[in-house]
């Protein structure tokens, strides 16, 4: 039978339209969704050498632990509210700008692991020079202050190399040990008397004698006594290597051994050790850097459950 030509050009474009039309996406078949990617989120986005940093990170599956190596450093984190895990971690005043990786290591709840490694950049920060008049006995000390100083530095030494507490004891955000203005920064080269000593590695309050002075956060008592440059000295440990230290107190009042809450007195103002007049000095100390303390207040960490901020003495 004769097919007529119209019914088989109709056949043929149907057949042709059916063989070029596109199968269905496989992303858009019911029941699937798209894999869960890493979420590395890092407060400031673009940290400087000396700076601390907040990290949080959101990993793909639920987890039983989360470390992380970087710039030579190990960095545990804590869980959050939900699936987020946090730490706090910095760069030294000597770090180069460039980009360094941080690498994840997570173990799942599963008993898994699972890597990922996100690269974070450092800039560098322009930090100045200040020239002091101090008394010699702190430039040129004699040897018998030579004995002392000495003295003083095996027991800075042996103090940090203690263990820190392998758990997180802050909780929350950082608050300032006074309230008054700064007067000298973080990273300044100081030149005492004509020839470069040291450089700044902490904020300087400008308080009169007998200011209370608390806690910044909760912590252990790791030191507490008179050094010869730093005069009256707390030291607190925070847990997880993070160190605060309270320098020129003119007196202490707490001891070695002691738990601190957030905002408890430690101390009072003074002017002892090296110092020009009455003022306080705050260090942060991570795993045996210093670290800028204004970028350390400025930042906005998460409690702990059950925690809330305790009021300044």
């Amino acid at each position: 039978m004769r097919v007529p030509l119209v019914a088989f050009s109709f056949f043929l474009a149907t057949a042709l339209l059916l063989a070029v039309r596109p199968a269905p996406a496989q992303e858009k078949t019911p029941g699937k969704k798209p894999p869960v990617a890493w979420t590395v989120r890092a407060t400031p986005p673009r940290p400087l050498n000396g700076a601390p940093v907040f990290l949080e990170v959101t990993p793909p599956a639920r987890l039983q632990s989360l470390t992380a190596t970087w710039l030579g450093h190990n960095v545990t984190f804590s869980q959050s509210n939900g699936k987020t895990w946090f730490a706090l971690a910095g760069t030294s005043l000597e770090t180069r700008p460039g980009t360094y990786p941080l690498a994840l290591d997570a173990t799942t709840t599963s008993g898994g692991r699972i890597h990922f490694q996100r690269n974070l950049t450092i800039a560098r920060a322009k930090y100045p020079v200040i020239k002091l008049t101090v008394s010699k006995e702190f430039t040129e000390p004699n040897p018998e202050q030579q004995q002392k100083i000495a003295a003083d530095q095996q027991v800075k030494h042996e103090t940090f190399a203690r263990p820190s507490a392998p758990d997180r004891e802050w909780s929350g955000s950082f608050q300032a040990p006074v309230s008054a203005p700064v007067s000298d920064v973080f990273g300044i080269r100081r030149v005492f008397n004509g020839v470069t000593k040291s450089v700044h590695q902490g904020l300087d309050y400008r308080v009169p004698p007998g200011t209370p002075v608390a806690a910044v956060n909760s912590g252990t008592v790791l030191l507490a006594r008179p050094l010869y440059f730093e005069g009256n000295c707390v030291m607190l440990d925070h847990g997880q290597g993070l160190i605060t230290l309270y320098l020129h107190l003119s007196e202490i009042d707490v001891k070695e051994g002691d738990h601190a809450e957030r905002g408890q007195l430690l101390g009072r103002s003074g002017a002892t050790g090296r110092a020009t007049g009455p003022h306080l000095h705050l260090a942060v100390r991570w795993q045996g850097v210093y670290l800028d303390p204004a970028g350390l207040l400025a930042l906005h960490l998460p409690e702990s459950p059950a925690k809330s901020p305790s009021p300044v003495h």
